[in-house]
């Protein structure tokens, strides 16, 4: 069943880029980096090897999506869920965005990469918070590619956290029930202002969505790959670009 799933949804190969249709590029990618512990263990490496050379396909498919033209990535770093994993990893994580933008927060502003997080600040280490929004400061006047770090983010909670806005709008009368829509809705969570996701891509061979975005995907196109994250190219990426621009998106209709 799984290879069947895979076969519908795209796998990957690493073969040389063909020509894309520049007319037909996703305008936002969301991308589920999986695998890096296991592409770790399968050397024999610590985990956190894996997370700390996953380090470098962000900043890899970072600069490929921008060649591309997409105008927002959207990458998941750390759900509400990755808190029960243990201490040290967990510490080691918190370490990666304060390391990952010391090191190219300069770039991202010449690319005039825009950073953005989404995600429940609280609970956050004050030095993950504070390289986050150090970064958020400096490229807040940037107009190109939206970099949108989902730190601490789930989708369950995202949607209460909606629904009690909504709630108390209402209640407090500024806001009749009969304009509760799709709109509304989406305007209260933490995505508002861009675009739902065209296009996801979740690396390591898992076929799940792992409470990422669960109303923004609604109408998502999906591929999912074998290849770990540390080792996802800009081939890959490239890849699942074309299998995107292969599929008639029909929203429910014919």
């Amino acid at each position: 069943m799984f290879k069947r799933l895979r076969a519908k949804f795209g796998k990957a190969t690493a073969a040389s880029p063909l020509a894309l249709d520049t007319d037909n590029i996703p305008q936002h990618i969301a991308i589920i980096m999986d695998g890096n512990g296991r592409w770790a263990k399968s050397r024999g490496l610590p985990r956190i090897a894996g997370h700390h050379t996953g380090m470098k396909a962000v900043k890899r498919i970072t600069m490929a999506a921008d060649r591309l033209g997409v105008k927002c990535l959207t990458l998941y770093a750390f759900s509400t869920e990755n808190w029960k994993r243990p201490k040290a990893e967990v510490e080691f994580l918190m370490k990666l965005p304060q390391e990952f933008l010391s090191i190219e927060l300069n770039e991202l502003v010449e690319k005039n990469v825009q950073v953005r997080m989404m995600g429940h600040k609280e609970g956050l280490p004050p030095h993950t918070l504070e390289a986050v929004e150090e970064a958020i400061r400096q490229t807040a006047g940037n107009t190109g590619l939206v970099l949108n770090f989902a730190l601490n983010y789930g989708s369950r909670k995202e949607m209460i956290e909606a629904v009690k806005q909504i709630a108390e709008s209402v209640r407090e009368g500024q806001m009749d029930l009969e304009q509760i829509d799709d709109t509304a809705f989406s305007e209260k969570l933490l995505s508002s202002g861009l675009p739902d996701p065209d296009l996801l891509i979740r690396t390591s061979g898992e076929l799940r969505l792992s409470n990422f975005m669960l109303w923004q995907l609604a109408y998502s196109e999906m591929w999912f790959t074998d290849v770990y994250w540390p080792e996802f190219t800009e081939e890959h990426f490239h890849e699942a670009v074309r299998e995107y621009q292969r599929r008639a998106r029909r929203y429910g209709g014919l």
